[in-house]
This record gives C-alpha cells, structure tokens and sequence, in this order.
C-alpha cells in the first residue's frame, strides 16, 4: 500500500487554481509523488485500518515569516513512514514491502562516508515497539509518530518543536484531539506533553530535567538544513537515555527495546548532498553516537542500501525514496 494512501484533506474544496493542479499531479504525473501534505485552509484525516476512527491533524497557519521557513505547517512521508512503523511495531504487524523490497527493511546498510557496502542485520517490526517506553520527538511538526505511540502503549511521550508559538499551539490542538480512548485500539492513552525546544539549546529548565530520559527519539525530515546538524546531533545525544549505565534490561525489554535508540527519517526531496551529511561517522562520534542500522525506503514499500553518492538523481524519483537511520550511544 502506497505510503500516502492513509492521508486526505479535510475542508471545504479547493477555490485556486493552482489548488486543483496541485491536487491532480497524480494523475497527469503517475509518477509523481506528494511529499508534503496540507495547507492553511485544510487540515488531515489519517485512517489506519488498525485505528477504531481517523486521526484529525491540524496544521499551524504561520503569520511570521521566520514561523514559514520551518516548514513544520506541513505533514511530510518521514512522518508517514514512522508512524506506520510504530504501529506495525506495537501491533506485532508485518512491515508492509513493496515489489522488488529486500524482505525485511534494514537488510543492507550503504556507506556513512564512502566505503563498501556492508551487510548487518535486518530489522523486524520488534524494533519499533514503543510499549512501555519513553518517547521524544524531536522538530515533531503535526506529531504523528509521538500520537501513534501515545495510542499504542508507550509509558510517556513528549513532542517538542521550535518555541513558536502557532508551531505549540498546533501540536497542542492535535494532542487534544486525537489521544482520548476513542482512538486508541485498547481504550487507553498515554499522556503527551508539549514543550519548545530549539535543537542545541540544552541550558533550558526542559532540556536540564531530561537529560537522558528517553529510550526513543523519533526524528522525522529535520535533516534539510545542513547548518543545524550539529544542534541536532547535540540534543539527541543529550536527550537519548545512556543505555550502559541504566540497570540491565527485563525480560520484557530486552532485544530490540534493551538499548536505547534515535529513529532518523528523511526525505531525499532537497538533495542527498545537502542531508547526507548529518551521518558522517566523524560528526556522530563528536557526539557520541553512531549508525546501527541504515538503509532506504520508497513510499511503495520498496528497499535498498543506503549509499553516500548515487550521481545524478531525478527530482520526480528522488522524491519517492527516504532515508532510515538508527541512531545509538556509541559502543
């Protein structure tokens, strides 16, 4: 199933012109892909066929140009991606794959900086389990990764974004909405708190109370600004729980939830150069934190080895494919 297939527009129609032209590249462009989804006048409906009703997502409406250049008045596929594999994590769901897909995603890993390509081991949908665990999202936008694993048992989450406030204020509307019993598939919620941070911004009373406290961050299409890397590499080794010092994993925690883990989405649709380089093996290790697993993943489902260069891409086709990192505390 097509990755954006559980997204539609909520509103009243479509006036402009370049509404409907928009709208209908699909169609004169088969090949062409939606990558960001919404705008001022419509909010989201998001329906899982694992969810008892659709998920309403509201987007921020930004009156400062500062606010616009976030980009966060949109849902992009990283976040369609991630959602859908928390759910397939939690609800012990297949990971869906796509003709010509490796079988399991995170069958091969390409090179951060340039090797040969290596093989590790693949990932299964045990790996995106949030159950009892603590989760932060990083530049979270509409939040719907942070929302899914509220709904499906996660013990807290925090969604965080830049400290504007019609960014908060959105995230608050769709946390309002969407985690009450009503769409949960066990009745049940876990609370979700809201907080401003700027990535790199680690002297704020938020930042000082959680260091370290999570086992999960979820990190959806915040990799299209190159000068941000180091910020961003900066909270999420801040924020991400230190998994050696912790005591030793129970049963129902071990394997795949036993270590501490950063789930790194991205779109190829402003350039591999320009994103590629917040995996430098050299830039994590400053941080403290390496590559476990890394691979790429179209919005078909299909699969392949994450590379550092692959020439010249297509903008049409380089918008279909997203890359999948996971992050840990490095060994």
């Amino acid at each position: 199933m097509a990755l954006t297939s559980r997204i539609s527009l909520h509103g009243p129609p479509a006036s402009d012109p370049e509404d409907f032209f928009g709208s209908s590249l699909g169609v004169i462009f088969p090949d062409d892909v939606m990558n960001q989804h919404g705008d001022a006048e419509h909010s989201l409906l998001y329906t899982s066929p694992h969810l008892p009703r659709p998920l309403h997502i509201a987007l921020a409406d930004p009156d400062r140009e500062a606010d616009r250049k976030l980009f966060s008045h949109y849902l992009w596929n990283a976040s369609l991606l991630l959602a859908e594999f928390v759910e397939a994590g939690a609800l012990h769901l297949p990971l869906d794959l796509g003709n010509g897909g490796s079988g399991s995603a995170g069958a091969g890993a390409g090179p951060h900086d340039g090797g040969a390509t290596t093989t590790i081991t693949p990932i299964t949908p045990a790996h995106f389990d949030v159950k009892g665990l603590t989760c932060l999202e990083l530049g979270a936008g509409t939040a719907l990764p942070s929302l899914m694993a509220a709904l499906l048992g996660a013990a807290d989450v925090v969604v965080s974004d830049y400290p504007s406030p019609a960014v908060l204020d959105t995230l608050r509307k769709n946390v309002a909405v969407n985690t009450v019993p009503e769409c949960s598939p066990s009745g049940t919620t876990t609370p979700l708190t809201v907080e401003g941070h700027a990535w790199g911004e680690l002297d704020t009373p938020f930042a000082a109370q959680h260091r370290g406290h999570f086992d999960r961050l979820f990190v959806c299409d915040c990799l299209w600004m190159p000068w941000q890397h180091d910020n961003l590499r900066r909270s999420i080794a801040w924020f991400l729980k230190d998994s050696s010092s912790s005591p030793s994993p129970s049963p129902s925690t071990s394997g795949a939830k036993g270590e501490a883990k950063a789930w790194v989405i991205a779109g190829f649709h402003t350039g591999r150069e320009k994103m590629r380089g917040f995996f430098e093996d050299a830039a994590l290790a400053s941080a403290g934190l390496e590559v476990e697993r890394i691979w790429e993943r179209d919005c078909d489902g299909v699969e392949r080895a994450w590379v550092w260069d692959r020439g010249h891409e297509d903008v049409t086709e380089r918008k279909r494919w997203l890359v999948v990192g996971v992050l840990r505390r490095q060994r």
